[in-house]
């Protein structure tokens, strides 16, 4: 098993010209005489038809990449404001179905109820085309992964567009570090909700909010609103992120004040972050600034899915 540590962001665009932000990203100094590496991948999700693995904040997967097939298992994560820890087991598998006795060998499935393996099935898939860079930043190895394709359940389908900066070596600070040196030039925000999770809610045709009791609770209540408002469209997602985002503001010093840097106090990102919510075209550089600021300072302990 292996422990992957990531920061997911989703983008968005600065002008009609570049729809998903991606163009923006790529012109990114950061990226200069960085060759990204192109793979096409295709995934099937596999779970019952109650939903058992979904229900227990576990995704598998069957992946085909560069003419290999990968089974890959991936446990409840935990975090928040984008950064999220999780457990990953992935093997080469010979297909052209699931590896069910290797599946059945792991940790995370001895606990399942006997049965449960022989009623998984397909569910919903997700195809999109994946650029990756490697970059050194502060002391760190750091893939950066960008995500274009869409999800598809039934007859339903929703657009990828994501960056995923995960990290191979070092500390995760640097992963908030590179973050928010990408948002001087391009549009993007935190974001908590898995492919699996997307997928998941696209064929049930249903979405839910985290309970929220403390500062990171609203944060991670606020990014899943924005998470539904993307696939959706439906504003009243919207507001359920400017609601969360306003009592936040108003959690004073639970939300942590200045820190000496003359950067904005944690209140003030948060009033920021729901008045910016009223306009038309709120996804901006200094929006997914105030996130990562504010995701940066507040503790990440959510359990997501």
């Amino acid at each position: 098993m292996a422990n992957e540590i990531e920061l997911k962001l989703a983008l968005g665009a600065l002008d009609t010209e570049d729809a998903g932000g991606a163009e923006a990203l790529r012109r990114h100094p950061r990226l200069a005489g960085v060759t990204p590496a192109l793979t096409q991948l295709g995934n099937t999700y596999f779970d019952t038809p109650e939903g058992d693995l979904e229900a227990a904040r576990m995704a598998l997967r069957l992946r085909r990449a560069d003419g290999r097939l990968l089974q890959t298992l991936k446990t409840r994560g935990q975090g928040g404001g984008g950064l999220s820890t999780r457990g990953e087991w992935e093997w080469e598998v010979p297909g052209p179905g699931l590896d069910l006795e290797g599946l059945a060998a792991l940790p995370p499935m001895t606990e399942r109820e006997a049965g449960l393996l022989e009623r998984l099935a397909p569910r919903f898939a997700t195809d999109f085309e994946r650029e990756t860079w490697w970059l050194e930043h502060e002391g760190a190895t750091i893939e950066l992964a960008l995500d274009i394709g869409e999800i598809r359940a039934g007859e339903r389908a929703v657009a990828i567009r994501e960056l995923e900066l995960e990290l191979k070596a070092g500390e995760p600070e640097a992963l908030w570090s590179l973050a928010e040196a990408l948002t001087d030039r391009v549009a993007l925000r935190p974001s908590d909700t898995s492919k699996a999770a997307r997928g998941g809610a696209l064929l049930d045709g249903a979405r839910s909010l985290p309970e929220a009791c403390d500062a990171g609770g609203w944060l991670h209540r606020a990014t899943a609103a924005l998470d539904a408002l993307a696939d959706t469209g439906d504003d009243a997602w919207r507001l359920e992120a400017r609601r969360a985002f306003q009592r936040l503001a108003e959690l004073g010093d639970d939300a942590k004040g200045d820190n000496g840097t003359g950067e904005a106090s944690g209140r003030d990102q948060a009033r920021a972050l729901a008045e910016a919510l009223d306009a038309e075209r709120w996804l901006t550089p200094a929006f997914g600034r105030h996130m990562l600021r504010l995701a940066r300072r507040l503790p990440g302990d959510a359990e997501l899915s």
